[in-house]
C-alpha cells in the first residue's frame, strides 16, 4: 500500500466501505466530519484536507510495523508469536470485591487502580456497558469508577473517539484500555504527534486486552435485544474449549448460545488482524485456558514492569508464572492467528508483496507462514474474543 497520508474521503473508501475498518475511533472525536454511528464510521460533509491524520493514524492504512516496533520497544518488530515481552505471569486481584466484578481475575481494574492511587495516572479511558448493554468509552477518575468497566461485551467500540475529545492543552496524564488494533492507532500517533488535538505524550499507560475477535455493536446488539430482557444481564462470557459457546448471566439465570450462532457477528477487519495479544501494550492482560479466575499477564514495556512490581510490593495482585503447557498453547494460538490473517490477507490481495495495512518485509513474511508450533500439533485454535475487563 502506498505510504501518502491521504484524505478522509480516501479513508472511506479505501478502509471503510472495504470492511477493513476496526470501529477503533482514532479518526472520530477531533474532526468535524467523521462521526461513529452504530458499528460505523460516517462522513458528514466533504473535507477538503489533503492529508488528512484520520487516515494518518488508521490501523488499517499502511504501518511500517518496524517502524511502530522501534518506537515502543527501540527494537525491530519481534517475529516471537507473542511479539516483544519481558516476562510472561498469571494474575489475580487480591481484593475479593474486585474480583467479583471483574470478568476474570480482575487484574485489569487493579492495575489501573494502582496507576492512579501511585499518580503514574489521572484518570484512564475505558469502556463500560449501559443498561441496554451498549459498549462505550468513559474517563474514569477514581477506583469506583473504574470498576464500572469491569466485564466484557465482546462488541467494537470507538475507544479512541474519547481520547480525541479531550482538549490540547489537557495536561492530565492517561491510561487507556485498549484492543490490539486500538494500541497499534496509539503506537502511529505517538510516532507521529497530532496536532490540533490531545497531547499524545499524555498517554502514560496502554493497558492491552487479548483479542481473538469483536463483534459488530449493530447486528449483534439487535440479537440480543431479541433474545434478552438486557437491563437484567449481568454479565457476557465465553468459555474456553471445549465449551463452544457464549454465555449470558442474568438475575433470573444463565442462558447460552452456541458460538457458531455468535459468529456470524464477528466484524470482518478480524479477518486480517495478525495480532492476538496487543503488542504495542505497556502490559497485555487475558484468561487463562484451564485455569478459572486468573489472568495471563504480558509484561511488554519498562513501564510495565515498573507497574507490576509495584503491584508486588503493595500486595494488590497475587502473582505466578504461566505453567509451560499454557505458554505453548497461548503461542501455538497467536501464531495460527497470524498465519490466518497473512493467508486471508494474500488472498485478497493476491500478492505477497501487496499486505493491504501491513508493511513487513517479505522475508518475515515467509517465515511467519513456514513456522510451526514447536509444543503442539495443529488444533483448533481458542477463540473467545476480547478476554478481560477493565
Amino acid at each position: 500500500m502506498d505510504m501518502k497520508i491521504k484524505s478522509c474521503r480516501e479513508l472511506i473508501e479505501e478502509v471503510i466501505d472495504t470492511g477493513l475498518c476496526t470501529y477503533c475511533g482514532a479518526c472520530a472525536g477531533g474532526c468535524p466530519y467523521l462521526v461513529s454511528f452504530k458499528d460505523r464510521i460516517v462522513l458528514l460533509d466533504n473535507c477538503t484536507i489533503s492529508e488528512g491524520q484520520c487516515y494518518q493514524y488508521c490501523p488499517r492504512t499502511h504501518t511500517d510495523i518496524d517502524s511502530i516496533s522501534q518506537q515502543v520497544f527501540g527494537a525491530a518488530y519481534s517475529e516471537d508469536e507473542l511479539g516483544t515481552v519481558k516476562e510472561v505471569l498469571t494474575a489475580r486481584s487480591t481484593d475479593s470485591h474486585v474480583r467479583e466484578r471483574a470478568q476474570y481475575g480482575g487484574t485489569v481494574t487493579t492495575l489501573l487502580s494502582l496507576a492512579l492511587e501511585e499518580g503514574f495516572i489521572d484518570c484512564a479511558i475505558l469502556a463500560k456497558m449501559s443498561n441496554d448493554k451498549i459498549p462505550g468509552a468513559f474517563l474514569a477518575r477514581n477506583k469506583e469508577e473504574i470498576l464500572q468497566g469491569a466485564g466484557t461485551s465482546y462488541m467494537a467500540y470507538p475507544v479512541l473517539e474519547a481520547l480525541n475529545q479531550i482538549p490540547k492543552d489537557s495536561t492530565e496524564r492517561l491510561g487507556i484500555v485498549a484492543t490490539p488494533c486500538q494500541a497499534l492507532a496509539l503506537s502511529k500517533m505517538k510516532k507521529d504527534p497530532p496536532q490540533n488535538r490531545v497531547n499524545i505524550e499524555n498517554v502514560k499507560l496502554v493497558v492491552g486486552l487479548f483479542c481473538t475477535w469483536a463483534l459488530g455493536l449493530d447486528k449483534f446488539h439487535q440479537f440480543l435485544r431479541e433474545n434478552l430482557d438486557l437491563p437484567q444481564v449481568i454479565k457476557f462470557d465465553i468459555p474456553p474449549p471445549p465449551a463452544n459457546r457464549f454465555d449470558v448471566y442474568s438475575k433470573s439465570g444463565k442462558l447460552s448460545f452456541p458460538l457458531d450462532q455468535i459468529r456470524k457477528f464477528i466484524m470482518p477487519t478480524c479477518t486480517y488482524c495478525l495480532d492476538m495479544t496487543a503488542e504495542f501494550a505497556d502490559i497485555s492482560v487475558g484468561s487463562v485456558e484451564g485455569i478459572e479466575g486468573w489472568n495471563t499477564v504480558l509484561v511488554r514495556t519498562d513501564a510495565g514492569v515498573k507497574l507490576i512490581e509495584l503491584s508486588k510490593a503493595k500486595g494488590k495482585l497475587e502473582i505466578g508464572h504461566l505453567p509451560s503447557q499454557n505458554l505453548a498453547h497461548l503461542k501455538e494460538a497467536a501464531l495460527l492467528k497470524k498465519k490466518r490473517a497473512l493467508k486471508e490477507i494474500i488472498k485478497k490481495t493476491g500478492d505477497k508483496k501487496k499486505l493491504l495495512y501491513l508493511g513487513l518485509q517479505e522475508s518475515i513474511v515467509d517465515r511467519l507462514l513456514a513456522q510451526q508450533s514447536l509444543a503442539f500439533p495443529p488444533r483448533t485454535p481458542t477463540c473467545r474474543g476480547q478476554t478481560d475487563e477493565a
